[in-house]
């Protein structure tokens, strides 16, 4: 057992990792309408305005304490004279990460097998939302080609044959049928019996974007949490169950950890994709988890359960990122400790 989790045994636990959010580019060839991440194409190199070291450097030391480099990254299309640049340019925050003694998690669109591999040997985790399958998803996603349902369950089996720990997820709230929703979480779960690599699902609620919050109504709340209870009974019980916690009335929440939720994800100090959902500070959400019995306790990008799968040097590599985490915490210097 991790120093971390042998601190917990016998309390409740809830999971989150403190991340720092670098994002390579905002390009993306997709078009998904209801993304306000994305910078659409406007006939310059889509790498113009890409990170650049001594920015993504600027990004870490402003966040010591974040054991997790979360890579979230526009997409450029296979084929596109820029895409080896692009992909170069995560190997190498990859590799910033692991200079720093952190471990990186990178979540960049479809990747080829080879590029899945490459990364895969800087990358404690790697992810890919598969969003949903129906009608409503096809109607969002007309002009995204790397959304379709073959080419995602594609990315989710081939990390499953590379053997890395995987996190992918479900978008709920945008016109699909419960029955749309338990058939994409019956996917995941033959896929998790198959391969074994999918260490969490992220039960995301759709929110439009917006100047300032739209919190979600008690008719919407009621419909994600039974959405909740029947993932935590199709997937298999190894699969954690994630909900992004500025994406839920944060005094509701210890109802949604009650319907199976048992982790709250990688959390910086604000969501580049969700930008009006301001994030929680660890220090609200202990208080509000304690007041149901609850404790949060911080982990690595890649869960336990997975570690011991991981190569050699990754392991490693997992070890000095957890020593931040213990170390913030024990000196409580810039740290996000309650």
């Amino acid at each position: 057992m991790d120093p971390i989790s042998a601190a917990y045994v016998g309390v409740r636990r809830i999971t989150w990792s403190p991340s720092v959010t670098l994002v390579p580019i905002r390009f993306c060839f997709n078009n998904c309408g209801y993304c306000s991440f994305r910078r659409p194409p406007d006939g310059l190199d889509p790498l113009a305005d890409g990170l650049s070291d001594g920015q993504a450097q600027a990004a870490l030391r402003r966040r010591p304490w974040a054991a997790e480099v979360l890579l979230l990254s526009g997409e450029v299309p296979p084929g596109s004279p820029q895409r080896r640049a692009w992909f170069s340019r995560l190997l190498a925050l990859s590799r910033l990460a692991w200079i720093e003694g952190r471990l990186p998690h990178t979540n960049a669109g479809p990747l080829s097998i080879a590029e899945m591999a490459a990364l895969g040997r800087l990358n404690g985790s790697m992810g890919l939302m598969l969003e949903g399958l129906g009608p409503a998803y096809d109607a969002l996603h007309r002009q995204s080609p790397s959304k379709s349902l073959a080419v995602r369950l594609g990315q989710l089996e081939q990390a499953g044959r590379l053997g890395i720990p995987f996190t992918t997820g479900l978008l709920l709230g945008v016109g699909e049928s419960e029955a749309d929703r338990l058939a994409a979480l019956e996917l995941l779960a033959q896929l998790q019996r198959r391969w074994g690599h999918l260490q969490e699902v992220i039960l995301q609620p759709f929110r439009p974007d917006a100047t300032s919050a739209l919190l979600l109504n008690a008719t919407e709340q009621a419909d994600l949490l039974g959405t909740i209870a029947a993932a935590r009974t199709i997937l298999p019980p190894q699969v954690h169950l994630q909900l992004p916690p500025n994406l839920w009335p944060l005094q509701e929440l210890p109802a949604a950890l009650a319907a199976g939720i048992d982790d709250l994800g990688g959390i910086d100090s604000s969501d580049v994709i969700n930008r009006a959902y301001p994030q929680p500070t660890p220090s609200q959400l202990a208080e509000v988890l304690a007041q149901a019995g609850y404790e949060l306790t911080p982990r690595l990008c890649v869960h336990q359960a997975w570690r011991r799968c991981l190569p050699l040097a990754m392991r490693r590599q997992a070890l000095r990122a957890e020593s931040r985490l213990l170390a913030s915490k024990s000196s409580g210097l810039r740290s996000p400790w309650p």
